[in-house]
């Protein structure tokens, strides 16, 4: 059941993101990057591209690898400082009452979209998803007058991945259909992605390297769209926004060997995944079902409180009440490799069990 579309006017803390969950000393499961990252040959890579940084950088190397990547023409690849700086030139290049009057964002996901259109003058409404169905989307909950939309796939912080069946019929000319992708790689063989996608009227999806190879640092991720639709975003970005070294993890990530290596890891995640989601259930979590991205949300009774004592305790989770459509009883948990993930839930189990609902 989706929530009715609002005008954006609750009250969420729309700037807090997971990094100010963690803190020196905590063990990290509030950020969704993952940990021992970048690998030493991303590292090597990097190192060598070191010698470069004296001159301005140049994306049209990276641009060149992303468009052979995803099967793509040059005119329809822009690389970004990440994707929070994609969000900000969609909602700069698209002129707010000109060529936007209703957009639209999709919660619960990352907030930083709203906060890039609101900031660029654009007055955002929210259709909201409900956890009763587990967060399920479906296309004729969005006004029809939207003629900007945003949603994530897989979604953050649900882990819900969308078919792509039930996003495609958000298109239509005039409207311009956002899909956040940044976690695509982390989904076994990218099902349901759309990012070669071309036939699809005013689709841009956005991608990112951050996750699977722990570059939040270097800033590095793209977007795909039609050509017109590029230039506009390309005409706001700033000179030489994309630094060289994220021009080399572009070029670099968008290799056979990374593809093949990012496949394995998203394959090998899969059963920890679910191996944590039932511990989870176990120990009293309301766990959105059929999480495909590499972290759970899960609500607990006392949620704030018990993500305040897991804190106290050494572990850092994030928090789920600065997402709309969420409040203080949800979090949002990475999920590391499996002794990391055993420890947690150990912890949970010897200190928690009283927060277990009444059978």
């Amino acid at each position: 059941m989706t929530r009715a579309c609002t005008d954006g006017s609750d009250t969420f803390d729309l700037n807090h993101h997971g990094d100010a969950d963690a803190a020196p000393g905590l063990i990290d499961l509030a950020v969704n990057v993952r940990a021992g990252m970048p690998p030493q040959w991303l590292r090597r890579r990097l190192s060598a591209a070191l010698d470069d940084v004296a001159a301005y950088p140049d994306a049209r190397a990276a641009t060149e690898a992303i468009s052979a990547r995803h099967g793509r023409s040059l005119d329809e690849v822009l690389p970004t400082a990440g994707g929070a700086e994609a969000f900000t030139l969609i909602a700069r290049g698209l002129r707010p009452g000109v060529e936007v009057r209703r957009p639209v964002v999709v919660h619960p996901q990352f907030t930083e979209p709203e906060v890039a259109l609101t900031a660029a003058g654009h007055a955002v409404s929210r259709t909201v998803l409900s956890s009763d169905d587990g967060f399920t989307f479906d296309a004729t909950s969005v006004p029809d007058d939207a003629d900007l939309v945003v949603i994530g796939n897989p979604t953050n912080p649900t882990s819900v991945l969308h078919p792509a069946a039930t996003i495609e019929p958000l298109a239509r000319p005039g409207r311009v259909l956002v899909v956040d992708e940044a976690f695509m790689d982390a989904v076994p063989g990218e099902t349901e992605s759309l990012a070669g996608r071309c036939d699809v009227p005013g689709l841009v999806v956005l991608r990112s390297l951050t996750k699977t190879w722990g570059l939040a640092g270097i800033r590095a991720g793209y977007l795909l769209g039609p050509a017109e639709l590029v230039e506009r975003f390309r005409s706001v970005q700033p000179p030489w926004s994309v630094s060289s070294l994220a021009v080399e993890a572009m070029r670099a990530c968008m290799e056979r060997a990374a593809l093949d290596q990012a496949e394995r890891l998203a394959v090998v995640d899969e059963p920890v995944r679910r191996w944590v989601a039932e511990r989870l259930r176990q120990l009293g979590g309301a766990v959105v079902p059929h999480a495909r991205a590499p972290f759970l949300l899960v609500r607990f009774p006392r949620g704030d409180e018990l993500r305040r004592s897991l804190r106290d305790a050494g572990w850092a989770v994030r928090r789920g009440d600065t997402f709309p459509g969420l409040g203080p009883d949800w979090m949002r948990i990475a999920v590391r490799d499996e002794p990391t993930m055993s420890r947690f839930l150990d912890q949970l189990s010897r200190h928690f069990t009283p927060l277990r609902p009444a059978s």
